[in-house]
């Protein structure tokens, strides 16, 4: 991790803040530093050539040289030379202090005598301020000659020296104030994630219902607060489905291991005929049986909460499964002088985990058996692309008030906990709906219970073998 990660966020943005504006004043400093240069060149040309001109009008007139038409006028001032050159470099005429210095070289001479160009000279002898220069070619009446007139730049170089100075001066100035700005806007935009953040720190499992704050606008930051409160819900209502999961666990467990304990405290508690020990022995097993079956489903839930309920699909006759769960639960609907219908196409087929699917159908036979009146039938039928497995008795149906939440865990009809179920059945047969891409449902259908669950139904494929074979219905 950089060093410039490991800074908080407000630092990283204020100084990315102050990167970005130092790169602003530079490029407008060096922005107008030059368009005053190029501003104050322009107003030195206008004015050479305003003297250019005048120069060139006494060259034509006079024809004979500067001193003798216009000594008055470049006598005037001294630090703005003049001076006029033939095309071979002669020097015509000059003003004072040049001397015989010439102000153009050799090339620039050239390029003077057919148009007017402008260029910057070091300071002549005799003087330490620099020069820019203005020739133009000028036609007399001797012949063809070059005008050359001169301005110091000294004021141009002390004015822009003044400019660059203030811009020194005050560009950090300017940075500093706007650093500190950004910093003031960057700690404001992260107050509310700040005060966010204690409040998160305050949130626990001991005090449900803490949301966080959400700032005034509807930003990024206020739809943060949104998801984070919404997971907050989240987490409470897994954490209250634990904590009741756990506590209807504990009282499901409680009861059978109260009994298998009684039972055997009593058997050992004095001699006993071989008759009551094994009676107690029986029970003793049966309450066995239902800790491991309560065991099981319990473990079957924490999986499909955990990684989601593992299964793997075949494809088998809907006919063949209902069969076999008629012939599993045959004699126990005999010893409770019942009988079990079942009714499905030949043809309609399904693709399920054989052991889930017989284990939901399980706990709604055992259900409407241990629950409902009347014959039971098993019903598999094709619906809306669906197929749908139900199990219907002709009981007194479910109370009203408990269809909604019928596949619940540890729900049960009966509000008084009694019973040899757990709550569990219905629970484990919704899993297993999910965990197919289905889902389980519950009715009051024709004076009777009806639960059933529904899954995808896939059409099987064709045999290739057979191209004219039509698919079952």
């Amino acid at each position: 991790m950089s060093l410039l990660e490991r800074l908080p966020t407000r630092l990283r943005l204020t100084l990315a803040f102050a990167v970005g504006m130092a790169v602003v004043l530079l490029a407008m400093g060096l922005f107008l530093y030059l368009r005053v240069g190029a501003a104050l060149d322009r107003t030195i040309d206008q004015s050479l050539r305003g003297r250019a001109d005048d120069v060139a009008s006494l060259v034509r007139a006079s024809g004979s040289g500067l001193r003798e038409a216009g000594e008055n006028l470049l006598m005037e001032r001294e630090e703005n030379p003049a001076q006029v050159l033939d095309p071979d470099g002669t020097i015509l005429d000059s003003t004072p202090g040049l001397g015989g210095h010439r102000l153009l070289t050799e090339p620039e001479l050239g390029r003077a005598s057919q148009a007017t160009i402008v260029a910057d000279r070091p300071p002549v002898p005799g003087s330490d301020e620099p020069l820019r220069v203005l020739a133009t070619p000028v036609q007399t009446q001797g012949g063809r000659a070059v005008v050359i007139v001169g301005a110091s730049v000294d004021d141009r170089i002390e004015a822009l020296a003044g400019l660059r100075t203030q811009l020194l001066l005050g560009g950090p100035v300017a940075l500093l104030l706007a650093s500190l700005l950004g910093y003031s806007l960057a700690a404001a935009a992260l107050r509310p994630v700040e005060s966010m953040r204690r409040e998160a720190e305050a949130v626990s499992a001991a005090e449900p219902g803490r949301r966080l704050p959400l700032p005034p606008a509807d930003d990024e930051i206020a739809r943060l607060g949104t998801t984070l409160n919404t997971m907050l819900g989240r987490l409470e209502a897994a954490l209250a489905r634990e904590r009741r999961f756990v506590s209807d666990a504990s009282h499901e467990l409680r009861t059978p291991l109260a009994a298998l304990r009684t039972e055997l405290e009593l058997a050992l508690r004095r001699r006993r005929p071989r008759e009551e020990l094994e009676a107690a022995l029986r029970s003793a097993v049966e309450e066995t049986e239902r800790l491991c079956r309560l065991a099981e489903d319990l473990l079957v839930l924490a999986r499909a909460d955990d990684q989601g309920l593992p299964i793997r699909r075949e494809r088998l006759p809907a006919a063949e499964l209902l069969i076999t769960m008629r012939d599993r639960y045959a004699r126990q609907a005999a010893e409770a002088g019942r009988t079990l219908e079942i009714r499905a196409d030949d043809q309609l087929e399904l693709d399920v985990d054989r052991v889930r699917a017989e284990q939901a159908l399980g706990n709604l036979v055992e259900n409407a058996l241990r629950h409902g009146r009347g014959p039971v039938l098993l019903l598999a039928q094709r619906r809306n692309g669906r197929v749908e497995l139900h199990v219907r008795d002709s009981g007194s149906g479910f109370p009203p008030d408990f269809i909604d939440r019928a596949f619940d865990r540890f729900t049960r009809s009966d509000p008084a906990r009694q019973g040899p179920g757990a709550g569990l059945g219905l629970a484990i047969v919704d899993v297993i709906a999910r965990a197919h891409g289905g889902s389980a449902h519950a009715s009051n259908d024709r004076g009777g219970a009806d639960a059933w669950f529904e899954i995808p139904h896939q059409e099987p494929e064709r045999d290739p073998a057979r191209p004219d074979a039509a698919p079952p219905a």
